[in-house]
């Protein structure tokens, strides 16, 4: 069967493959002048199809697939640990009274300043007033009965220089008796007067003495009445401190917090009726994660802004960290000094602090995404280099702002792979993106 010479090239063709993938190739016609036939175009597309994808995958195997990179680069880094926390007034005070009473003023309002000594509730004050009186009286009573003791010290003085003029009479007497007895001139009836005499005067001494040393200073009855002045004097104090309790006071300048108590109201001992904070220095209440505790430190300087007033932010200063660690929150307690106050704040605001731990200047750094295994003992990264991942052990440093310091294993410029291109393995080949 004779060949056409259509036929001819399409054999010469088929025995050249390479023909295929030269663009250069031209499309002759049939001898009847029209083109190819659709068979053949289609032989065409295919090849050329075969063709591209070959040479796709010659690179993919040459060069490894496409990944970004960042470099580590130089900036200054501040770590920072943050925390909510409140404000703190200098101190608290709740305010009440001892006695039982009824309210019959209330002088201040909850907001308000008042000032050292200013009165803020008034209770009835009849019966404590009247208690004081009765105290006063009893004072008044002891006070004489020991002023009376000394005029009958005096007398019991003069009783005595009497008793004892009396024995020194009634001794000379005996002494006259018995020497007229004893001559025959006397009798034995006058000599037992004499001597009952002496008996009764030496008696009378004796119980001037007694009477005197007990009228004395220090003595018993001396004692006794200066006790007596004691505790009338000590009845007097509770119920002029009863009476004071009727008038609560300011106990330093300060602000009103909350008032429990109005005109009227029965008020019971031991009834908080006013919470007042006093004027001082102006301190906030941070509960940082306890991971922080490793990087806080007493002085270090902190910014901080109130929730209600989030675009001021105002100084403040780390004061105390508080010894033991809250078991329930995992937190602890961080205490901040603030110099200067803005006047918008109000005790137990919630506010949001900044502590300012380290600070360097021009160090390396790497954004913290990239780093793998941040968190562990070992961290590395996969860099970029002379065409392939390359895992590399890093030492880091401190962290903030989104970026973490590299104390070493990498140098300033080098490339490296991000942890979201998760199919390059170290020692891949790969491309820069």
């Amino acid at each position: 069967m004779s060949q056409t010479p259509t036929g001819k090239r399409e054999e010469a063709l088929l025995e050249s493959p390479e023909r295929l993938t030269s663009p250069a190739t031209p499309i002759e016609p049939s001898e009847n002048g029209s083109s190819a036939s659709p068979g053949r175009n289609r032989r065409w597309a295919f090849a050329f199809l075969l063709a591209a994808a070959g040479a796709a995958g010659a690179l993919a195997l040459s060069g490894g697939p496409q990944v970004q990179v960042v470099r580590v680069e130089r900036r200054d880094l501040v770590q920072k640990v943050i925390a909510t926390g409140r404000v703190e007034p200098p101190a608290r005070v709740s305010l009440g009274t001892l006695v039982p009473g009824i309210a019959v003023r209330v002088l201040a309002e909850e907001g308000e300043r008042v000032r050292a000594g200013q009165l803020l509730v008034e209770l009835d004050r009849a019966e404590a007033d009247a208690a004081v009186q009765q105290a006063r009286a009893g004072v008044a009573a002891a006070e004489a009965q020991l002023a009376q003791l000394g005029t009958s010290s005096r007398v019991a003085a003069e009783a005595l220089r009497q008793s004892e003029i009396n024995l020194v009479s009634a001794t000379a007497d005996l002494e006259r008796t018995e020497a007229l007895t004893g001559s025959g001139a006397g009798s034995q009836r006058d000599l037992d007067t004499a001597r009952q005499a002496v008996d009764l005067a030496r008696s009378q001494r004796e119980s001037a003495l007694a009477r005197l040393a007990s009228t004395a200073r220090g003595g018993s009855d001396a004692l006794l009445a200066s006790a007596e002045v004691s505790r009338a004097r000590a009845a007097l104090a509770q119920a002029q401190a009863r009476l004071d309790q009727t008038r609560i006071l300011a106990p330093a300048d300060g602000l009103l917090l909350a008032r429990d108590v109005e005109p009227g109201d029965v008020v019971q001992p031991g009834r908080v009726l006013l919470v007042f904070a006093r004027d001082g220095e102006t301190r906030l209440i941070a509960q940082p994660d306890e991971k922080s505790l490793a990087f806080l430190e007493p002085g270090q300087a902190a910014k901080a802004s109130a929730d209600a007033f989030a675009g001021r932010t105002f100084a403040a200063r780390v004061m105390s960290i508080a010894p033991a660690v809250d078991p329930q929150r995992g937190t602890v307690e961080v205490k901040l000094a603030v110099p200067q106050p803005p006047v918008y704040l109000r005790a137990d605001m919630t506010v949001s602090v900044d502590v300012e731990v380290a600070r360097a200047a021009g160090t390396l750094v790497l954004p913290a995404e990239v780093v793998r295994d941040a968190a562990g003992a070992s961290p590395w990264v996969l860099a970029l280099r002379e065409g392939r991942a390359e895992r590399r052990d890093v030492e880091l440093g401190i962290r903030g702002e989104g970026y973490v310091q590299i104390l070493s294993g990498l140098a300033e410029g080098e490339e490296v792979i991000p942890q979201d291109a998760k199919k390059v393995r170290p020692g891949q080949k790969v491309r820069r993106g």
